[in-house]
């Protein structure tokens, strides 16, 4: 494990896992451009617009995310990038929507929310190198508190009611847990040839808390 490999090793774990978070997050930003720039937003909409069909995006989303996780923690270091690009471009589908409509309509807020997640990610990495706090403590509360947001998120769909901003600001404090749990694991836990597995994981959660961020911002202009 990473807490028990060399100095040079652990600072090169580190080097390759956050390099690849950091391309991730380039490859979402072109991925999502492209798409924005190629698909019309009236056809987006009409896509998620059905009271199931968002039900039926999420299942998706959770099997490809599943499969992408899967994937990246194989031997094969091919089929690792395989499951970190499939999840990337996932993760570029499912913000179509909301970042076609704040891009029309408000796109500062885009750039706002994104620096407001670059500075917590920031924080509650700083919090996990400087301190030698155990957070593995914070996995059974991600697991529950991500079964209790699934099916909450499952009753609105079907319902057709608003989440609100308690909601988001929830979301918000669990995509923290879970950025300072991932961290505390590749600081500890992950094997030195994980990388790629752990840049997805941590991609994962950033990406949720860029959600949350930006769903706030925009309930606050609507």
């Amino acid at each position: 494990m990473v807490s028990e490999i060399s100095e040079i090793e652990r600072a090169e774990f580190y080097r390759k896992t956050y390099m690849h978070v950091a391309v991730a997050i380039l490859a979402f930003g072109a991925v999502e451009y492209l798409l924005l720039k190629t698909i019309p937003l009236d056809t987006i909409l009409s896509l998620v617009s059905g009271q199931y069909t968002w039900l039926l995006i999420i299942g998706v989303f959770w099997m490809v995310s599943m499969l992408a996780t899967k994937l990246s923690f194989s031997v094969s270091k091919s089929t690792q990038y395989l499951g970190l690009g499939l999840f990337v471009l996932i993760e570029a589908v499912i913000f179509l929507p909301m970042l076609g409509i704040a891009s029309l309509y408000a796109p500062q807020i885009i750039t706002q929310a994104a620096l407001v997640t670059a500075f917590m990610f920031a924080g509650l990495t700083a919090t996990v190198f400087l301190t030698n706090k155990d957070f593995s403590f914070l996995r059974s509360i991600i697991v529950i508190g991500g079964f209790v947001a699934l099916g909450v998120i499952v009753v609105g769909a079907i319902f057709g009611f608003n989440l609100g901003l308690w909601f988001s600001l929830a979301m918000v404090g669990l995509a923290s847990a879970s950025i300072l749990y991932e961290t505390y694991n590749i600081k500890n836990v992950y094997l030195k040839g994980q990388y790629v597995g752990a840049a997805l994981q941590m991609f994962s959660s950033i990406m949720l808390l860029f959600w949350y961020i930006l769903r706030i911002f925009m309930s606050r202009r609507s």
